[in-house]
């Protein structure tokens, strides 16, 4: 087992890390900017080195600060989190050529599954059925060409990345040229390659996604799936355990497909895959998260399985101590992101100092957050500030858990989400569970 974890973090997922190394009895080193200097993973890690200005690139994205940090501060292995350096092959590899372990899966089976066109091709070849579409397309006349075959409405998805960007929805021809070109470039400037490819556009259909564990020795189990339908601009804001909207028997073949996928990947820890499913039942490899997610959390709740602990043990060598057969979730548990932005406002991030802090309790209510009374939330990162999470034994019973949860929150200096939450639950589509993808276009009153 490792004796000391650096986390190449920040916020709440810094936070939820260096709290599971305390439990495991490992030190830690957290790593900030000069904007997070007074930011509370820093004050909760055994050490703290700050690697850089506020701005991403030049300090939670800097490769060679966050190595030299490790090796300054002898971590035997580093803890990417989610988003920032957790899907970049390039950083894996550079820990492996530095004698680091990567709390996450090998750098060659995070870029085959960074590539969303071999990852298709991946899942095609081990028989898991993927969205009807082509391969990577080298330019607007080829997109065309292929267009026409796939038939509209269609999606342009980057090759690269994640997180909703380099993607459009096109709904007829007149409208290909200019989607290919924004979705290219928006890839391009995101990611550092532009290369799409083309997707029939499933219509409706709900966003499910698979929790897997798989250790070294070859063995691999699903925790259950996440419904996370609820979205908006491709971007998850609720998520829940079990997801309402799916058979038994779907339940079944959507596990085996998940063990499949991930044994054609070759693959080492904590994973995700994700499907499309339509009304029909029938569901369709989307892509591989090959990082922890950041709704990771409702799945602990129904399994009572710590993840991050497992990524941990996993990047150490141990294998897993229990099999499919010993995953049996139960109850339910819904997750709502708590945002720094102003939904009235076509969601104007906010920044500022957290003059009043108040968080929710009681049994099976979590709040994983970096905030506290006087902190400021700096204006250069991502908007999320915390994640609400509850369980119950029914869904129904969870809904008015996490209803009176978000009353009881209160968070003053900043704008949040924290109403359009509340919208949310008391919509009468989302509280019968047959909602899909498109669930907030309309609670927003926008045409699709």
């Amino acid at each position: 087992m490792f004796s000391k974890i650096l986390v190449a973090n920040r916020g709440e997922i810094a936070v939820r890390i260096i709290r599971a190394c305390k439990e495991m009895g490992i030190a830690t080193v957290a790593v900030f900017s000069e904007a997070d200097r007074d930011a509370l993973h820093v004050s909760l890690a055994d050490e703290s080195i700050c690697i850089g200005p506020a701005q991403l690139k030049d300090s939670y994205l800097n490769m060679a600060a966050i190595i030299s940090a490790a090796e300054v501060t002898g971590a035997g292995a580093i803890h990417p989190g989610y988003g920032l350096l957790s899907e970049n092959a390039k950083f894996a590899a550079l820990c492996e050529k530095c004698n680091i372990a990567f709390i996450g899966p090998p750098s060659n089976v995070i870029a085959k599954m960074g590539d969303k066109d071999m990852a298709r091709q991946t899942m095609e070849a081990a028989g898991v059925p993927v969205i009807p579409g082509c391969r990577k397309v080298k330019d607007l006349a080829q997109a065309e060409e292929e267009a026409e075959k796939i038939g509209f409405p269609l999606l342009i998805k980057a090759r690269s990345g994640g997180g909703g960007r380099g993607i459009r929805l096109v709904k007829t021809m007149g409208e290909f040229s200019d989607a290919f070109c924004t979705a290219s470039a928006e890839a391009r400037n995101a990611f550092g390659d532009g290369a799409v490819y083309l997707e029939k556009f499933l219509h409706p259909a709900k966003h499910v996604e698979l929790q897997l564990l798989c250790d070294k020795q070859g063995n691999a189990v699903v925790l259950g799936e996440r419904e996370c339908s609820v979205q908006r601009k491709h971007q998850k804001l609720l998520e829940e355990s079990p997801s309402p909207g799916i058979t038994p028997e779907t339940r079944r073949k959507m596990g085996e497909c998940a063990i499949r996928a991930a044994k054609a990947a070759g693959y080492v820890n904590a994973g995700t895959v994700e499907f499309l499913v339509d009304d029909k039942q029938n569901f369709y490899f989307m892509e591989m998260n090959t990082r922890l997610q950041v709704e990771h959390a409702v799945t602990e709740m129904v399994t009572g399985i710590d993840i991050v602990k497992w990524q941990i043990r996993i990047a150490a060598g141990l294998p897993l101590n229990f099999t499919q057969d010993d995953v049996v979730p139960h109850g339910h548990a819904i997750e709502c992101r708590i945002n720094a932005e102003n939904p009235d406002l076509n969601y104007r991030p906010s920044s500022g100092k957290i003059t009043l802090l108040h968080i929710p309790g009681g049994p099976w209510v979590r709040f994983d957050t970096a905030l506290f009374q006087d902190y400021t939330v700096p204006p250069f990162y991502d908007s999320l500030i915390g994640k609400i999470i509850v369980h119950a034994q029914t869904r129904e019973e969870a809904i008015r858990k996490m209803q009176a949860a978000l009353c009881e929150l209160v968070i003053t200096g900043v704008d949040t989400n924290k109403e359009m939450h509340r919208k949310i639950l008391a919509s009468a589509e989302f509280r019968s569970g047959n909602y899909h993808t498109d669930f907030m276009g309309k609670l927003e009153g926008e045409k699709h």
